[in-house]
């Protein structure tokens, strides 16, 4: 029997924030049983942690698998990942190197008091392709917007810390909480432009309490909409502060609210570095609780 840990990331409370699926001691596992028990759990992430093969680069392994095919990287996961791990063993405040699909990652687990908050490295910043005005009618097509509708003065544009999001900025919170996407249209859209999350997101002023209000649409990973993601607000971060929306001279952090359009609200803390005035570290951070364990027969 496996035992599936489920727990809650970016959040302190069951069933908010983002559910992942957690396995211990997964080494005796083929990737084919791996991707089963990823669908028995049926959350948008399943991470399996590996023991270690080369300890001299790394402390851990970790593979993610969706419902439906194995991805690089995931950061809600590697956050729940890391809180149970740090549960399970009583780690004190450490740093975590992790081998992962884009690379080793250090991942570092800080006390507050009970409090245990997972800080998860991302990996290298990267402005990608603008779509093309055809790929943005299209785009805008399958959401059910239009033009008016996006931010002024702002691209629509494939961003990068390790698994690429499409960086979708809108005009207001209430926009990105009306949109009811064409996911096939979307699924057709993520092949051609080689990007399988689609990221909307509203942009607040300064002074509020989350600077974006986002959500998050992968069906091309089997993912129809994302509660919280790690993955989409690490790079959003690191687009915001590209087009000169975050102003700093060496690092900054800010708070990001996802899931509330899902009744599963999630804050991810967003942390900066700059070097040579361009983004070199995207971190991103947050808690998470145990929900409950699910058991799977091989």
């Amino acid at each position: 029997m496996i035992e599936v840990h489920m727990v809650d990331a970016f959040t302190k409370t069951v069933n908010e924030g983002n559910r992942a699926g957690v396995v211990f001691d997964a080494d005796g596992l083929t990737a084919d049983e791996m991707q089963r028990i990823a669908a028995f759990a049926n959350v948008s992430e399943t991470a399996f942690v590996v023991g270690s093969k080369d300890k001299a680069s790394h402390d851990v392994e970790v593979r993610y698998f969706t419902p439906t095919s194995e991805v690089p990287i995931c950061g809600h996961a590697t956050i729940a990942t890391h809180f149970l791990r740090a549960k399970k063993y009583d780690l004190g405040e450490t740093r975590v190197l992790a081998k992962t699909g884009i690379g080793v990652l250090p991942v570092d687990i800080v006390r507050d008091g009970a409090e245990t908050k997972v800080i998860m490295t991302q990996g290298t910043p990267e402005m990608g392709a603008v779509l093309s005005q055809p790929q943005k009618e299209r785009l805008l097509k399958a959401m059910g917007i239009s033009e008016e509708d996006l931010a002024e003065n702002l691209p629509v544009q494939v961003t990068s810390t390790g698994h690429s999001k499409v960086m979708i900025p809108l005009r207001d919170q209430e926009t990105v909480h009306k949109i009811s996407p064409d996911l096939e249209a979307l699924n057709h859209l993520s092949h051609e432009i080689d990007s399988d999350g689609f990221y909307i997101f509203s942009i607040e002023q300064d002074g509020h309490p989350y600077k974006t209000h986002g959500r998050m649409f992968a069906p091309a990973i089997g993912i129809a909409e994302d509660p919280v993601t790690g993955n989409a607000n690490g790079p959003a971060g690191l687009y915001l502060a590209h087009h000169g929306l975050l102003q700093f001279d060496e690092s900054l952090s800010y708070q990001a609210i996802q899931g509330e359009a899902m009744g599963k609200p999630g804050v991810v803390e967003v942390m900066l570095k700059k070097d040579g005035g361009a983004v070199s570290l995207v971190q991103v951070a947050g808690t998470a609780v145990e929900a409950q364990t699910l058991t799977y027969e091989l």
